[in-house]
């Protein structure tokens, strides 16, 4: 099969992501404070090692191609089409986030995604796209938007480093600590140099502690509240009775005390 040749752009107008499948970004690329990954400089990574492999799979491919079935010509040829104006989607959306125009980035790689949908070939540039939508959701404050965009950059590639560590800085900033370990962790899986990952886990865990303990005594509190809502019409309420543990079993029983 024929693959898509890049279509040229002039390098001042270019902004291009590195493939979702080399998007292992070396620890020392992330601030210590873990927010900021979604940087101008993260959509500048070079793609030459990807595009130099599809220039020379063509170069080597297009000769075998030219006695297949005409209609599966056109069918090819409609997907590098398609593939081209998504590319070329995705680098508009790109030069805009560079600008700081991160709303009128996001229909720029909508459209990218609509173009390429049906495309099986389209994975990586796809990913790709829902990972920056998720950069200018990160940058425009709108933390669940940029979980959503993660999570379906990952069903597409799994082992996609940035997104990963985006969904985790989203989910801290909503309190999701164990969602953010969850993903840190996958993260140390998969680079375990990865400085940045052990860091945040090691900050992280205390917190995730502290929350769930908060969680229980509002829930021990609420159900304290429903049983003395109904214990009330009765003239008791929840304090009147008391958990005995059986020292010889362990077991509890409950004893009522006026």
């Amino acid at each position: 099969m024929v693959l898509i040749e890049q279509v040229p752009v002039t390098e001042s107008t270019t902004v291009k992501d590195s493939p979702p499948a080399l998007a292992k970004a070396p620890s020392s690329g992330y601030v210590s404070d873990g927010y900021e990954t979604a940087s101008d400089s993260e959509l500048n990574e070079t793609e030459n090692e990807s595009n130099n492999n599809r220039e020379s799979h063509n170069t080597t491919s297009s000769s075998s191609n030219t006695n297949l079935n005409p209609e599966v010509n056109q069918e090819q040829l409609n997907e590098q089409k398609a593939l081209a104006q998504a590319n070329d989607a995705k680098v508009e959306g790109n030069t805009l986030f560079k600008d700081g125009l991160y709303e009128e980035a996001l229909p720029k790689y909508e459209l990218a995604l609509q173009v390429a949908a049906d495309i099986p070939s389209s994975t990586e540039i796809r990913s790709i796209c829902h990972a920056n939508r998720a950069a200018c959701f990160s940058k425009l404050g709108k933390h669940k938007e940029t979980i959503t965009e993660c999570t379906k950059a990952l069903e597409l590639n799994p082992t996609y480093i940035k997104a990963l560590v985006r969904r985790a800085e989203a989910h801290e900033k909503l309190e999701h600590f164990d969602e953010a370990i969850t993903d840190m962790t996958k993260i140390l899986e998969l680079e375990p140099s990865h400085d940045q990952a052990r860091r945040t886990v090691v900050r992280l865990k205390p917190l995730a502690d502290e929350k769930r303990e908060k969680m229980k005594e509002e829930m021990i509190g609420k159900l304290k509240e429903m049983g003395n809502s109904i214990l009330g019409r009765f003239g008791m309420s929840v304090d009147n009775f008391k958990a005995v543990k059986d020292p010889n079993t362990g077991s509890y029983s409950v004893q009522f005390q006026k």
